[in-house]
C-alpha cells in the first residue's frame, strides 16, 4: 500500500507501533478487528496491541517498502522514538513522523518516564523528522525551532478520534491551521528555513483539502478517505493510533466501507459525486477556479466562515440523499 501511494504521488506513513510490527502475519489480526462487535472492540484492541513491538519487523517492513521503490515514511510516538529511533535510521527509512495527540517541547511526562528531547532527537537523526500534533502558533514555532522538518496540525478532528471528548482538548482545524501557518511564515522570515505545515484530521472530501490549503497548509494527512480504498488493509474499517491505548483510549473504530480503488480516490476518474474521489482533480479545479497558479497563491485566497455554503440550494440533494446531501 505504501509503495502504491508513492506511485500515485502521495506518501503513505506506516505506524510502527501498530499491527504490522507486532505480528509477522497481520492478516488474521486485521480480520479479527473487522469482525468483532462494538461492545467487544475496545477490549480486543487492547489485547491485540499488548503484543510486543518487534525491532526485526520494523526493519522488515521498511525494507519491504524500499524494495518496491516506495517512500519509507514511518511514525512513532515520542516514547517509541526514544526506543526505536536508531532501529528506524539503521533500517534506511526516508522520513520519521514523531506523532502523538499533542507534542510540545514543554510536554510534562510522568516521573517514571523521561520525556524525549525533541531538539536533540531531530539533530541526531540522519533523516528528516516531522513533529506533531499541535494547534497553536507558539507550539508550532517551538517545534520548528527544535528542528522539525514539518509540523502536523490538528487535535481531535479526525474521523475516528475521540480526544476532544476524552481530554477536552482541541482547536477548530481552520483556526489551528491558520495560526500554525503564521508561525511558519514568521520562522521563515527570521531564519530563511521553510517548514511545511501539514493539516491532519477531519479531512474527508476534496473540498476539505482545498479549504486546508486556503487556510495556509502546505499538505494534508488523511486517514479515513484512504481507508475506503479497495487496497486498504482495514477491511472496511478505520481506527487511529490512540485507539488501542491500554490506559485511556482516545479513538474508536468506524466503518467507512469500500468505495473504489486508491487510484480512483486520489487521482480519478471519480465514480462518486460527493467529493470523495479524485482528490487531486478537486485541488487542481479549485485552484483554477480561484485563479491560484501555485500553492502559495492558493494559501492567499479569501476565506469566509459560512456553514450555509454546504446547504444553500441543496434541498433536493438532501431530500434524496445524493451528492452533498448524503
Amino acid at each position: 500500500m505504501a509503495a502504491l501511494l508513492s506511485e500515485l504521488g502521495s506518501m503513505g506513513v506506516l505506524n510502527l507501533e501498530g499491527i504490522q510490527t507486532r505480528y509477522e502475519d497481520p492478516e488474521p489480526i486485521l480480520e479479527r478487528i473487522a469482525s468483532v462487535g462494538k461492545e467487544e472492540f475496545v477490549g480486543l484492541m487492547q489485547e491485540l496491541y499488548a503484543e510486543p513491538i518487534k525491532p526485526e519487523l520494523i526493519k522488515q517492513r521498511i525494507l519491504q517498502i524500499k524494495q518496491q521503490n516506495g517512500i519509507a515514511a514511518v511514525s512513532l510516538t515520542p516514547a517509541g522514538a526514544s526506543k526505536y529511533g536508531k532501529v528506524v535510521a539503521d533500517a534506511g527509512a526516508d522520513m520519521l513522523f514523531v506523532q502523538a495527540t499533542v507534542v510540545s517541547t514543554n510536554h510534562l511526562s510522568p516521573e517514571s518516564i523521561s520525556p524525549l528531547d525533541l531538539a536533540a532527537f531531530c539533530r541526531e537523526m540522519p533523516i528528516p523528522v516531522v513533529l506533531g500534533n499541535c494547534v497553536t502558533y507558539e507550539v508550532a514555532l517551538d517545534l520548528m525551532k527544535a528542528g522539525a522538518a514539518g509540523v502536523l496540525v490538528g487535535i481531535g478532528p479526525g474521523a475516528a478520534c475521540t480526544s476532544r471528548g476524552v481530554l477536552g482538548v482541541g482547536v477548530p482545524q481552520a483556526t489551528a491551521t491558520a495560526d500554525c501557518a503564521a508561525a511558519r511564515d514568521d520562522f521563515y522570515a527570521e531564519t530563511g528555513k521553510y517548514i511545511p505545515v501539514i493539516a491532519d484530521g477531519g479531512i474527508i472530501t476534496g473540498g476539505d483539502i482545498c479549504k486546508c490549503l486556503a487556510c495556509g497548509a502546505d499538505a494534508v494527512m488523511i486517514g479515513s478517505p484512504i481507508a475506503r480504498a479497495a487496497e486498504a488493509p482495514g477491511g472496511d474499517y478505520h481506527w487511529g493510533m490512540a485507539t488501542p491505548s491500554p490506559v485511556l483510549p482516545r479513538g474508536t473504530r468506524i466503518r467507512v466501507g469500500t468505495t473504489g480503488t486508491i487510484k480512483e480516490i486520489l487521482v480519478g476518474p471519480a465514480k462518486l459525486d460527493d467529493g470523495t474521489h479524485n482528490l487531486l482533480g478537486a485541488i487542481k479545479t479549485s485552484m483554477g477556479t480561484l485563479g491560484a497558479k501555485d500553492l502559495k497563491e492558493m494559501q492567499q485566497v479569501d476565506v469566509v466562515i459560512a456553514p450555509s455554503l454546504l446547504t444553500e440550494g441543496k434541498v433536493y440533494q438532501k431530500a434524496q440523499q445524493l451528492g452533498m446531501g448524503k
